[in-house]
């Protein structure tokens, strides 16, 4: 039988917080090895294929949505393997589709901005996770925010490719702060939604929001490159 977080001993729960996060930043270290690989195996056409040719990005961000989906379904199976592949799969998915933008750091900004980005990332995360553990405060009324705002996120991302119009500094930082709400969400329902078995689950959860994070933040440090 699963036991909640929040209904854990201190030992359980303190368990299965060093479990997450370290399989968060096992994600994180494996989507690195794996952009790395990318960017040095994939031809340069191919990589800017991926955002020249708006139709093929949209189909790549609708695979991405479908994939990301059954990733999610994976880690919360009842099999370790499973979960495994589930996280496995979603950080592979994540380095194809970071592949362009970072190829875009690497050729013409330098790896400056992308450890700039990192490092802000880290900051950022380390400092919304901390006010979610020691705050107290119920995070859950973030959700219909989260969602909504995702929805009207994925409508102008989608209009963008369509017609072809750049979304600008201030999604970006709309994005920023949707990512930032999603961290502190995560990271307050990981005792009252999780099982202390289903690390691998929450760690994906985790890893997906730094990402989107990730991604803004050094989008924005790009442009102020440009």
């Amino acid at each position: 039988m699963q036991t909640l977080v929040s209904q854990a001993t201190d030992l359980e729960k303190a368990e299965f917080y060093k479990k997450t996060y370290g399989h968060v930043a096992l994600a994180i270290l494996a989507f690195i090895v794996v952009e790395t690989v990318l960017i040095n195996i994939v031809p340069e056409q191919y990589i800017f294929a991926m955002f020249q040719q708006k139709f093929t990005w949209l189909f790549i961000l609708g695979a991405f949505w479908l994939a990301s989906t059954l990733a999610n379904k994976w880690t919360l199976a009842q099999s370790r393997s499973t979960q495994y592949m589930g996280l496995g799969f979603y950080v592979l998915l994540e380095a194809i589709i970071f592949l362009p933008i970072m190829y875009i750091a690497v050729g013409y900004t330098g790896l400056d901005v992308i450890y700039q980005a990192a490092i802000l990332t880290l900051a950022l995360f380390v400092g919304l996770s901390a006010y979610a553990f020691f705050s107290k405060t119920d995070f859950s009324f973030l959700r219909s925010i989260i969602v909504i705002g995702g929805f009207v996120a994925l409508g102008l991302i989608v209009a963008g490719a369509i017609f072809g119009f750049n979304l600008g500094l201030w999604f970006s930082v709309g994005m920023i702060l949707i990512a930032s709400a999603s961290i502190l969400y995560q990271t307050s329902k990981l005792k009252d939604t999780y099982a202390t078995d289903q690390y691998v689950g929450a760690s994906l959860q985790l890893f997906s929001s730094i990402m989107l994070l990730f991604w803004y933040i050094l989008r924005i440090l790009m442009s102020r490159r440009n």
